[in-house]
């Protein structure tokens, strides 16, 4: 099995060597091939991965692959540690990664940067599975900074347009935040236990109780050393996760081509939050404030951003805010320690948000590069493969009975009406009111887009790839085949992936020997007991609050939306008359405020330091003033050394007078 799962990692990477550094002298149709060969074949190892780990009939893997270098008693090495979890993830990442690459070819037909699109998405692939694969903390933060930095690229893809550099930038930075606070959380935990590898990590926290009560000293505040790490690792996942207030690097990253949206900001590069936490899940037991702390910035983070979903326009950062709530829905479980739940949710929500958004990149296409949602309409006739995709894809985000997102929801909402950490109220209310949200702006997208009437005009005179707002060259139509294949393979597991395997992870088999759950904390011990099937799961859902908010949700958006658009009006007016509209407009404000006090500080702290430090005290008194001042002396000295002998000899006279009265006054 090992050399299985190097080819599952280092194919894709082989894949992304080959079209990256022949760029230049091979094909289209070369470069896209090989990167979608060699990510089909890790995804076919995958997929036989989990089956052997899933029935049992290979034990979990635990080795390193070379030791890269020794620290004393510390080890860094390349590793590989697969068990359920991993196994699931390899699966989610390179199947949504295949499904992309494909997607691609008809996406990016055209574009002058395709081969190096195609190395790109293959890079990140490796990037990722590198992340999940990883045994030690070294090689997780490797795999972690390597899909940031391909994300960087990939969300800078058309680096020609301003906003394109602007938003890849605007990641890069706000990553790093997060990121100083996991190697922070990392440095912590080496501190205390001297070891990089997670089971040695997990074994010398068990075997020293006494860590639980050591506290450290930090802005002048007394802080627990497990909590202490915990949380600082959480704001690692924070950054990647986009949880408030590190959030707001998502929405931008919509400037890169869509399937870079369904790649790493749905389905896998946000979701290495969840599963870091997931993996170190024996670390974040251990510290009711950490899992307090993580379950108040999710419920934030799910309610207020799909708050602002409703009031986007483009229909690609509609799907963007309905990202940062579910993720902020998977982060709540975390806070409840309903792992299995959160797992099972970043699963489900792979395969439907990832449809979700080349769904939109398919619209996209037909509507010749126009996201404006407010332009569109009527669409249903003309792309009937990407409307049912699409539906399908919006029936299972807003949790509608037997659809794979409504067992995932429901078990984490389930489970944090059962959690006792500290927030879970307030948890439980946000989770439920975005059920009403989520279907709201689901389906609005949904309406706007496919139903009504068609709000665009024809007109043939345009070229066929110029765009302006609300004209087109011709009547839209159907992707192509290479578009919609994988809407259809994605479709499928959105719609029933959740039938077979909710009882495995709401029941907890499935990730048994893969995650750590204090009893203190088995918010998901209840839900696995009144858990009796899918199918008594699926009709109860009928007659609970949730499924009926989403029901009250997509009735509010068909007559708001479709059926009297007059409401809509009224409700803009009154929000625009309270002010509220202008904080929605504006997104809560937290891009002025990082703007001005965080991004224009840093530049006027900057620029003080060049003026008024650099420049006049080290260069103009410092190194110049120096310099002067030496000169000046050397002038006083140089009257001195006129070259005449007697002055030479009376300085001499002068000096042994000087000398001898010193000696004769101290002797």
């Amino acid at each position: 099995m090992k050399t299985i799962y190097l080819l599952i990692a280092f194919l894709p990477l082989i894949g992304a060597a080959l079209a990256g550094l022949m760029c230049r002298i091979i094909s289209n149709k070369v470069a896209h091939t090989i990167t979608i060969g060699l990510v089909a074949v890790s995804a076919a190892l995958s997929a036989y991965t989990l089956y052997v780990h899933a029935t049992g009939a290979v034990p979990t893997f635990n080795g390193n692959v070379y030791e890269w270098m020794s620290v004393g008693s510390i080890s860094v090495a390349v590793g590989f540690l697969v068990d359920n979890l991993t196994a699931m993830m390899l699966v989610v990442v390179t199947f949504v990664s295949l499904m992309v690459h494909i997607y691609s070819i008809g996406y990016m037909k055209g574009d002058e940067g395709y081969n190096r699109f195609f190395s790109y998405i293959s890079l990140f692939t490796f990037s990722m599975l590198m992340l999940v694969m990883s045994n030690n903390l070294m090689q997780l933060f490797f795999g972690w900074e390597a899909v940031g930095l391909v994300s960087y690229l990939l969300i800078g893809f058309w680096f020609k347009r301003p906003t394109a550099t602007y938003a890849n930038m605007k990641a890069f930075v706000v990553n790093r935040v997060g990121d100083f606070g996991f190697i922070v959380g990392i440095a912590s935990l080496v501190y205390l236990t001297g070891n990089l590898h997670y089971d040695d990590i997990f074994s010398s926290v068990s075997a020293n109780p006494g860590l639980l009560s050591q506290t450290w000293s930090f802005l002048g505040t007394e802080w627990n050393v497990l909590t202490f790490a915990a949380i600082f690792l959480f704001i690692g996942a924070m950054g990647k996760s986009a949880q408030v207030p590190l959030h707001v690097w998502l929405p931008d990253s919509m400037e890169g081509p869509t399937p870079i949206s369904a790649l790493i900001h749905a389905a896998t590069m946000v979701t290495a939050g969840i599963f870091m936490v997931s993996r170190l899940s024996p670390i974040f037991e251990l510290s009711d404030a950490a899992l307090s702390f993580i379950m108040i910035i999710g419920a934030i983070t799910a309610l207020f951003m799909g708050i602002l979903g409703i009031f986007q326009n483009d229909i690609k950062r509609v799907v963007a805010y309905s990202t940062l709530s579910q993720l902020g829905y998977m982060t709540v479980a975390l806070g409840a320690s309903a792992y299995s739940a959160a797992v099972f949710h970043l699963m489900t929500h792979a395969f439907f948000k990832a449809l979700l958004f080349l769904a939109a990149g398919s619209v996209i296409i037909g509507m010749h590069h126009e996201q404006d949602m407010r332009f569109m309409g009527g669409l249903r006739k003309k792309m009937p493969i990407t409307w049912l995709t699409c539906l399908i894809g919006t029936l299972a985000l807003i949790g509608t009975p037997f659809f794979s997102g409504y067992f995932s929801k429901d078990a984490i909402i389930l489970a944090v009406g059962n959690s006792n950490i500290f927030g879970s109220g307030f948890a439980y209310f946000a989770v439920i009111a975005s059920v009403f949200i989520t279907a709201l702006y689901s389906l609005r997208l949904y309406f706007l887009v496919f139903h009504g009437k068609a709000r665009y005009k024809v007109d043939p005179t345009l070229d066929e790839h110029d765009h302006k707002q609300g004209f087109l060259a011709h009547e839209p139509h159907e992707s192509p085949l290479v578009v919609t294949g994988p809407l259809i393979l994605l479709a499928i597991p959105s719609l029933l992936v959740g039938m077979f395997v909710a009882g495995d992870f709401i029941t907890g088999s499935f990730l048994k020997d893969a995650i750590t759950v204090s009893s203190a904390h088995d918010a998901m011990a209840k839900v696995a007991e009144e858990f009796h099937g899918v199918l008594a799961m699926g009709l109860h859902g009928f007659i609970t609050l949730p499924v009926w908010l989403a029901i009250f949700g997509a009735a509010a958006a068909w007559y708001m939306y479709l059926k009297n658009p007059a409401v809509e009006a009224s409700y803009t007016a009154t929000l625009q008359r309270t002010g509220l509209m202008k904080i929605f407009a504006n997104k809560y404000y937290f891009d002025d405020i990082n703007q001005k006090y965080i991004a224009d500080g840093a530049v006027s702290l900057g620029s003080f330091f060049w003026k008024k430090v650099d420049d006049r005290i080290i260069d103009q008194t410092a190194v110049y003033g120096s310099a002067a001042l030496m000169s000046k002396l050397g002038g006083v000295f140089r009257k001195l050394q006129t070259g005449y002998l007697y002055h030479s000899a009376s300085l001499m006279a002068v000096g042994l007078v000087v000398l001898m009265t010193w000696v004769i006054i101290f002797k």
